[in-house]
């Protein structure tokens, strides 16, 4: 297997990207400080450049490569986020991009991507294998920008730890938790690397969708499992199939433990995100709140840092969801 990064690779992507990427800053609701009865600060990657954390890991990794093979151009697949931080990423450096997206992804997002002015390839998220409708691109010699799995992906999300850790730090706040969403797990374990360098005594836990628990189970059986087939969320930006080998090492080394939220604890997350920090979160991108909300972490006199990943949320799809919630 691939040598997972290490803090010196997270802190190496944090200088490439510096001047790139908006250091989101650590926020907080006395609201719901009071109704959690903890002190609860959110790092907001739905402020980041192309509307999440992404932009981190996929500007790295161009970062990495040779001109030689930048040349080649790169070619991604993705439901929407990490699609955008690919696109925004090959426009900067002056490459083609193909970008494979599931034909049932938000039109906010596949729009973003050919404005950005990346090729979408559309593909069914249910009966097409991602692997084979990239593989004639990569044939052709275009680099794979992995959506997670990825030593130079991870390293740039992990430069998200390093931030909070030293926000927080300058608060005088001594964190108790980091709470992340997670899809493949490339945010959960490079910010796992971060904030374990930094306080090896700080629990964190990742977040997924439920019937998406992969990580979860994972984590349990003590090897990847993958989800079985037949379950749909709200959460698109972070149904994957199974946890990266690379990521899973890392987070089976570093996490407390995973957590499956519902659907309607995501929505109701979302509502309190809009209401009490009156921000615009996606699903996926809320999952961590959700988990926090629906009493899933023990949160009485603690200090707990919450990722809200990504707001790439049509208006349609929003209101839907909220009126609903």
């Amino acid at each position: 297997m691939t040598t997972p990064p290490g803090i010196a690779d997270i802190h190496a992507a944090a200088a490439r990207l510096s001047g790139l990427i908006v250091e989101t800053p650590l926020i907080e609701s006395a609201e719901l400080n009071s109704r959690f009865g903890g002190r609860i600060l959110f790092k907001p990657e739905t402020l980041q450049r192309t509307g999440s954390f992404k932009f981190r890991g996929a500007y790295n990794k161009l970062s990495s490569l040779s001109e030689e093979e930048r040349s080649r151009g790169v070619v991604a697949f993705s439901s929407g986020n990490h699609a955008q931080g690919v696109a925004a990423s090959a426009a900067m450096f002056g490459v083609k991009a193909v970008i494979a997206m599931p034909a049932d992804a938000p039109a906010m997002k596949i729009g973003n991507v050919r404005r950005m002015g990346a090729e979408v390839v559309p593909f069914d998220r249910f009966r097409d294998d991602r692997m084979s409708v990239v593989r004639p691109y990569i044939d052709q010699g275009m680099v794979l920008v992995p959506p997670f799995d990825d030593p130079a992906i991870i390293a740039g999300q992990g430069t998200i730890g390093l931030e909070l850790m030293r926000q927080a730090k300058a608060l005088g706040v001594s964190l108790d938790a980091v709470v992340i969403p997670c899809g493949g797990g490339g945010l959960s374990s490079g910010i796992s690397v971060a904030v374990k360098d930094a306080s090896p005594g700080t629990a964190v836990w990742a977040v997924e969708p439920e019937h998406f628990d992969d990580t979860r189970r994972s984590l349990a059986a003590g090897a990847r499992v993958s989800n079985e087939p037949g379950h749909s969320s709200i959460c698109d930006a972070i149904l994957t199939a199974e946890p990266g080998a690379i990521t899973f090492e890392i987070n089976r080394r570093n996490l407390a433990g995973a957590i499956a939220v519902s659907d309607k604890a995501t929505a109701q997350a979302m509502r309190d995100a809009m209401a009490y920090l009156k921000l615009v979160v996606e699903p996926g991108g809320c999952v961590a709140l959700a988990a926090v909300s629906a009493g899933e972490i023990e949160l009485s006199g603690k200090s707990v840092a919450v990722v809200l990943s990504g707001g790439n949320v049509d208006f349609g799809t929003y209101a839907g969801i909220m009126a609903a919630a």
